[in-house]
């Protein structure tokens, strides 16, 4: 294993202040405990926003910290839920006196530990939960998992939150997005984790792994590798039986990168996606391709599509500034 790093205990916390110094015009962090937070104040009375969960899916969550996103981001170790007290200080931090929203991605520690928290806080607070990954079923006994939809759910109740939305209202557009989101991922190579020093699991060169997660897990089948085009098919068909887009439906296309693919092969699936949609009469409103929700080193990609319609569009295209995402700033 080769690894830019000094010892594998402390990367999170040397990777953290780098962070730091390289987006001091926008989040500042706290340590001991750990959590990013927006440098801006806020108006009195806008819900915060705080998210989380184990470190090796930069830019998620701490990327997103900024002007129309997250107020904070809770960061764990690699692959390991952030711990009640993150959130808890994290929240005294940042609440203005409209409470408090955690949106938390779809895995048992990160549920029990934003649970935990919600419980010793005094403010107003709700929690809403993101369960996009339709490589499994509904009725999969811990629910679906949360993945790339994570940056959508930020970004649209992150607008509704700057422009005065209260808590219920933010919680209730969360949910409808997530209600209305479909991802799906295909690994290449699996991902190393440093304390492993090895990869989580292993593929011949003539094999790919279908409906893999963030956390360097297998997908639901290890199948021959295929075309481009062969993969964004599989891959949509599962996002077509789940959210159905229907003909002349406004979507939006979201490519991204697991950590190790070029650009160039995110474009290329981009295209292909697109023209799956297009064929059906499906509209691609709005895009986003690149790598935003990863899983350390891993070769792959996931496609996320978002059904949209003109409320929702709206808020996408409200301004943002975060370390990641920017426009209209």
């Amino acid at each position: 294993m080769k690894k830019f790093l000094n010892t594998t205990e402390s990367l999170l916390d040397e990777s953290l202040l780098g962070f730091a110094k390289a987006h001091a015009d926008i989040i500042c962090l706290n340590t001991h405990p750990n959590y990013i937070k927006r440098l801006a104040p806020t108006k009195p009375g806008k819900v915060a926003l705080i998210s989380g969960g184990g470190a090796g899916h930069e830019p998620l969550h701490s990327g997103f910290v900024g002007f129309g996103m997250l107020d904070a981001a809770c960061p764990g170790q690699i692959f390991t839920s952030p711990t009640p007290d993150q959130m808890m200080a994290a929240t005294d931090a940042v609440e203005s006196g409209g409470g408090v929203l955690f949106i938390v991605k779809n895995y048992a520690g990160d549920v029990m530990n934003f649970e935990m928290a919600s419980e010793f806080l005094s403010c107003p607070n709700a929690s809403i939960l993101v369960c996009d990954d339709v490589a499994l079923p509904k009725n999969h006994s811990t629910g679906r998992r949360g993945v790339s939809g994570t940056l959508i759910v930020e970004k649209i109740v992150g607008a509704a939150a700057e422009a005065g939305a209260d808590l219920a209202t933010c919680k209730a557009l969360g949910e409808r997005v997530i209600n209305q989101t479909a991802s799906m991922g295909v690994a290449l190579n699996s991902c190393t984790v440093p304390t492993l020093g090895k990869p989580t699991f292993e593929l011949k060169e003539t094999e790919m792994e279908m409906g893999v997660g963030i956390h360097g897990e297998r997908g639901h089948q290890t199948l021959p590798l295929s075309t481009a085009t062969e993969i964004v098919a599989q891959i949509a068909q599962f996002i077509d039986d789940d959210i159905k887009p229907q003909k002349d439906q406004s979507i939006l296309l979201h490519v991204n990168g697991l950590g190790a693919t070029p650009l160039m092969e995110l474009y290329l699936i981009y295209d292909l996606a697109a023209q799956y949609w297009e064929s059906r009469g499906v509209k691609i409103v709005r895009s986003l391709v690149g790598n935003f929700t990863t899983s350390l080193d891993m070769a792959g990609c996931s496609i996320t599509v978002t059904l949209m319609d003109d409320e929702l569009i709206k808020l996408w295209d409200a301004p943002v500034h975060t370390a990641a995402l920017r426009w209209g700033c």
